[in-house]
Order: structure tokens, then C-alpha cells, then sequence
């Protein structure tokens, strides 16, 4: 891998999203709307928005980024970008990295949007320190980056990838905590859920909402996220092919 070639990648996509709007929209505000909606959904209800706000604070992201980025990279595949990039001396390593690194700048700028918006403004009421909300929310959407880009490469259109959504996020939607807590779960699906990135991002928010110190689970938690999306990112680059439109 090349340092200048991944910067050169990363430069590249984020001229491309500079011309497209809708996307940059998508990833910026939508996470912002849609927590604005839940703080007056339970507007005579601030406890429950302080349990529920916490949670969804990481999983808006997720979802977000994994449906803008997985479009973005199929269309660079669809409009053959992306054969002549990998017809270049360009490993893939460096292309995954670049475009991991593009989406994850969005990221940070959308994840302290988003954490500022829920703190100072909407009034989420946490115990622990703002910075380590913002670190989940971070870590949260740059998973939803590598889910993405890996899921992009079993898609031939932009509807398919629209559909890997059912598949690969609403399953850790419903399993990850927020409805109902895990170990209350049929053994099965408590099982499933321990095996679910997503899992460990709600238990990190929780744990960001409930103590004021960074506690051990805190640390697993990030960590287990951070990992999982280390280990997409190597998986989308093992999948990446060329292919002929």
C-alpha cells in the first residue's frame, strides 16, 4: 500500500461528493432530522428520549453511512471508474483505504453534528463525557462506512444495494438492544446478538449514558466495534474485483 496513492483516492471521491448534494445531505443531515423528530416524538416523555437518543445516536449513523456509501461506490462500479482505477498500478488495498478514508471524514463531520445537535441543543441528558459519546457515534458510522463498501461488491445495481439494507442492518436493528435488553432474548437470538457489531455500539452509548468514568465494557465495546470494522474493510478489499459493465 501507498500512503500518496490512498490520499490521491480519498482526494478524488471527496471532489466527486462535492457535486453531489443530495448525498452529502443524506449523510449530514438526516441523522440530525431524524433526532430532532425523536426528541418531539417523546416530547413529554425526556426520560425516554435520554434512554432511547443515546442509542439511536450511534445506529443513525450506521445506517446512513452504509446506504450513501454502498450507492457511491456502486455507481464509480456501474459507470466503469472503478475497472480503470484497478486497470492502474493501484493496490487494492490503497483504493479501499481512500475511499474508507473520504467517507470516514464525512463520518467525523456527521457523528459531531449529530452528538453536538443531541447534547446542546435537543437536551440528551448523559452521564459520561460528551467526547466519548462522540467517539461511539464515530466509530459507529465509520462501521457503517466498511459495511458499505463490502456490500457493494455482491451488488449490480443501486436498488440491489438498497436491498442489502433488509439483510445486513435490520436484523442488528432488532437485535442490538434498543427494543428490548439482550439478556432477555431467546438464548438463540442472545447468542446472535453477542456475534452483532452493532450490539456492542448500543452497549457503549448505554454505558456512556450510565457512568461517568470510562469503564472496561466501555473499552470492549469500542473496541469490538473499531475491530469489526478494521475487519470489513480488509474483507471489501479481498472482494474487490474488476469487473467488465
Amino acid at each position: 500500500m501507498s500512503t500518496d496513492r490512498t490520499l490521491a483516492t480519498a482526494a478524488r471521491v471527496l471532489r466527486q461528493l462535492r457535486h453531489d448534494p443530495r448525498s452529502i445531505a443524506l449523510m449530514l443531515l438526516v441523522p440530525c432530522l431524524m433526532l430532532v423528530l425523536l426528541r418531539y416524538v417523546f416530547d413529554g416523555s425526556p426520560r425516554t428520549f435520554d434512554n432511547v437518543g443515546a442509542s439511536l445516536l450511534g445506529i443513525f449513523p450506521l445506517i446512513t453511512m452504509f446506504l450513501v456509501t454502498s450507492i457511491a461506490t456502486l455507481r464509480e462500479r456501474t459507470s466503469g471508474t472503478l475497472e480503470r482505477l484497478l486497470a492502474l498500478p493501484l493496490a487494492k488495498g490503497d483504493l479501499i483505504a481512500g475511499y474508507a478514508l473520504a467517507f470516514g471524514l464525512l463520518a467525523v463531520v456527521q457523528s459531531a453534528l449529530a452528538t453536538g445537535l443531541a447534547l446542546w441543543l435537543l437536551g440528551l441528558d448523559v452521564v459520561g463525557s460528551p467526547w466519548l459519546l462522540l467517539l461511539v457515534a464515530l466509530l459507529d458510522a465509520l462501521l457503517g462506512t466498511a459495511l458499505g463498501l463490502f456490500v457493494s461488491a455482491f451488488a449490480a445495481s443501486e436498488f440491489q444495494a438498497v436491498q442489502f439494507m433488509p439483510a445486513v442492518i435490520f436484523p442488528q436493528l432488532l437485535l442490538c438492544g434498543l427494543f428490548t435488553p439482550r439478556d432477555r432474548m431467546h438464548p438463540v437470538l442472545e447468542g446472535i446478538s453477542d456475534a452483532l457489531p452493532m450490539s456492542y455500539a448500543v452497549d457503549g452509548m448505554n454505558q456512556v449514558l450510565r457512568h461517568t468514568d470510562m469503564t472496561a465494557d466501555f473499552v470492549r465495546d469500542a473496541l469490538v466495534v473499531a475491530g469489526c470494522a478494521v475487519l470489513v474493510l480488509g474483507l471489501g478489499a479481498a472482494t474487490l474485483r474488476r469487473r467488465t459493465a
